[in-house]
This record gives C-alpha cells, sequence and structure tokens, in this order.
C-alpha cells in the first residue's frame, strides 16, 4: 500500500521540515510560557525555604512581609524568644531598590536585613564569606552581577560585598542583596539628612515639645528622628516536635500579631501575589494553543488540496477512507512531532537567557507533547473530511 503521508514527506521534505520548525518555535513560546509560571513558583518557594522559618510573625491585620506592607517594633522578638516551644527567633526586613554599584551599574534587588547566625541568613554561599562586621558588608545573589570585594551604594551608605549566594530571590525574581538589620533599618526607615533638619526645626517650634526650662523633652523627641526600631518581621524556627498552627495561633491570642505558618505563607505568595499573573500566562497559553491549531490545519488541508487526484487515484483503485484518513492523520502527528523536538530545543536553549528564573519541567514537556499531538490531530479534521468527499472520477478527469 503506498503511504501517502511517507511519500508527500519524502517528495517535499525541505518544506514539510521548516513548516514542522515554524510550528515549532510556536510550541517552544508556549512551553516558556509554562516555565515563567513554574519560575515564578519555584521564586516564591525559595523564598520560603530560604529565610529559614517556620513561622512569619508579621503587623497585625496585614499579609506582610512579602504581600503588603508590616512594620514591628525591634523588641518584639524578645517578647516572641519566650514562648513556649520557640527554638530561635530573629528580626527580618525586606525592601526592593535600585542598588548601584561603584562602576555605575544599577540592579534591582531585594535589600534584606538579617542577624547573623539566625534564621534568614544566606544557607550557602558560591563565593566569599558570611559577613563578620555590624555595619557596611553585604551579601548579594550572583544575579546581581556583583563581584566579592565590589563597593555598593545602598541609601546614604557604601556597602562592601563579601560573599555571593545563588537562588536568593524575592517572590517577583528580583535577586537579593543581604545586609545587618541595623543597617537595612536605617536605610529603609531612617529620613535622608535634609529632612531630619526640617523635621528638628518643625519639632523646635512645636510649644509642645520645646518647653521653656525644659530641653530634655526636645532632645528625646529628636533623638527619636533619628534612630529607628521598626522591622518587617520576625522569622521563628520551632523546636522539634511543636506544632505551628497552634504556636500561630498562641502569638496570635497573646502578643496581638499576626503569624502565618509555612503552609499559610505559601498560600499568600502563590494563591494571591502571583494570582494575576498566573491567570494572563493561562490566557496566553490559551490563545498559543488556538493559533497553533489553526496553522496546523492550514497546512494540513493545504497539502491535502495539492494531492486531491493523487487521492482520487486511491478511491478509484479501491483504498478504504479510514486509510487515507490514517495517511492524513499521520502526517499532521509528524508534523506535530517535529514541531515538538524543535520548540523543546529551542526553549531549553533560550531560558536561560531570561532576566527571571524559567523552569521547564519534564512533565510539562510530557503534557506539552500529548497536547500538541492532540491539537495536530484534531486540526487534520478539517482536511480528512475534504480528502473524504473528493469524487473518485476527478482521477480521470
Amino acid at each position: 500500500m503506498i503511504s501517502l503521508a511517507g511519500r508527500d514527506i519524502a517528495h517535499s521534505w525541505g518544506k514539510f521540515v521548516l513548516t514542522g520548525m515554524g510550528l515549532g518555535l510556536l510550541i517552544g513560546v508556549t512551553l516558556t510560557m509554562a516555565g515563567v509560571y513554574r519560575g515564578m513558583v519555584d521564586d516564591a518557594q525559595a523564598l520560603l525555604h530560604n529565610s529559614g522559618a517556620d513561622i512569619w510573625v508579621v503587623q497585625k491585620d496585614t499579609q506582610g512581609p512579602y504581600a503588603e506592607a508590616s512594620t514591628l517594633k525591634d523588641d518584639t522578638v524578645q517578647a516572641v524568644r519566650g514562648m513556649p516551644g520557640v527554638a530561635r527567633a530573629a528580626n527580618a526586613t525586606y525592601f526592593t531598590m535600585q542598588v548601584l554599584s561603584e562602576a555605575g551599574q544599577e540592579s534591582r534587588a531585594m535589600v534584606v536585613g538579617f542577624e547573623p547566625g539566625l534564621p534568614g541568613e544566606p544557607l550557602h554561599l558560591v563565593a566569599g564569606r558570611h559577613i563578620t562586621r555590624a555595619h557596611y558588608e553585604a551579601v548579594a545573589d550572583f544575579k546581581t552581577g556583583f563581584a566579592v570585594g565590589e563597593r555598593i551604594r545602598i541609601r546614604r551608605h557604601e556597602f562592601t560585598v563579601v560573599g555571593l549566594t545563588r537562588r536568593m530571590v524575592s517572590s517577583g525574581g528580583d535577586p537579593m542583596v543581604l545586609v545587618s538589620v541595623a543597617d537595612a533599618q536605617e536605610a529603609q526607615f531612617l529620613k535622608d539628612n535634609d529632612a531630619i533638619v526640617n523635621d528638628r526645626v518643625r519639632t523646635a517650634a512645636n510649644p509642645a515639645f520645646n518647653k521653656p526650662g525644659n530641653a530634655a523633652v526636645l532632645e528625646a523627641v529628636q533623638a527619636l528622628q533619628t534612630s529607628s526600631h521598626n522591622v518587617n518581621a520576625v522569622l521563628v524556627q520551632l523546636l522539634p516536635g511543636a506544632d505551628p498552627e497552634q504556636m500561630a495561633q498562641n502569638l496570635r491570642r497573646w502578643k496581638h500579631v499576626q503569624a502565618y505558618t509555612q503552609v499559610q505563607m505559601h498560600d499568600i505568595l502563590v494563591a494571591k501575589l502571583i494570582a494575576t499573573s498566573a491567570k494572563q500566562i493561562f490566557m496566553f497559553l490559551v490563545i498559543l494553543a488556538i493559533v497553533s491549531a489553526a496553522i496546523v490545519a492550514f497546512i494540513i488541508y493545504t497539502m491535502t488540496l495539492g494531492k486531491i487526484r493523487e487521492i482520487a487515484v486511491l478511491k478509484l483503485i479501491g483504498t478504504r477512507n479510514s486509510t487515507i484518513a490514517s495517511m492524513i492523520l499521520q502526517q499532521a502527528l509528524g508534523l506535530g512531532l517535529i514541531g515538538f523536538v524543535v520548540g523543546k530545543l529551542a526553549a531549553t536553549l533560550w531560558a536561560p537567557a531570561f532576566p527571571k528564573y524559567v523552569l521547564l519541567l519534564g512533565s510539562d514537556a510530557v503534557t506539552g507533547l500529548l497536547a500538541t499531538l492532540l491539537i495536530c490531530a484534531l486540526a487534520s479534521t478539517l482536511a480528512i473530511r475534504v480528502a473524504l468527499q473528493v469524487d473518485p472520477a476527478q482521477a480521470i478527469s
């Protein structure tokens, strides 16, 4: 039996391969979009894992510190450490800004304030060392582009990069720059020098703070304006066997704060923070699937129209309709296989060049292959219908 699909592919293999490559690039974009979503989820999970926390204590009635603003007094950690079941607790701050290097390079990064040796410290370094001084040393993720020994500016002060880490990123994929809590407090909460001077003038002009013969009140108020005792969260590690949910409930009840377990914080990051982005990516995937189906349907339909006489000859010699339909289906599936292989290779090659992490999972590749074959099979139905309606008399007309 003559293989219509095989003979046609062999006769015009160049056109068939080029068409498959074009389809493959479209499939590659689809796989990349799925990888972007997987990367966003993995960034959120990496953020939780790198914090080393079992519970996040944040400002009451907020979903901080990653989803929204949260402010706590830094002495809250002392009360948390005294709770039964708490192994370690540490203050932490988080804020995103443009960090400038001495070479003039700008990198958007999440600046994290942590306490060395406690939750929040970088888990592993790929170069350099950990922070050993209380001020003006930093550890940066390698995606910032900074090098060990390089000096960077955060707000008013310069820091020396003493170590590099990997996969320390925010939920949005921004690399982290980690400094001491004291430095981060000053950078995040303190005003610039001009604003401090203006506030001192306003405070001195206020009779409530500057009463005659009582200069101590004015001095105390002005001292508060030049110091900060705020943090964004307290990271808590529990003793083995402690129940995170029960501990979180105790903290909410007795310390008048909000507390989230790992499961709850994961839901906040994935189900709420990146939910809109996930829906947008899903819409792109649907559109790409529809476009792919339309392209395959048009290509197979055009190829079938070019073989009307050959199909009529096959019908004239008694070839069954199921055989003719099978041949066209094989051609469509072959086109899909070529496209998927090209798309998978393309996605693998260009994924590392994306500014944000793109995670290509094997399970997504299998799903993509099955979806591609299904789309190609459905797209071939139009061409099969045209082929089955061919009149055998056209072979001798």
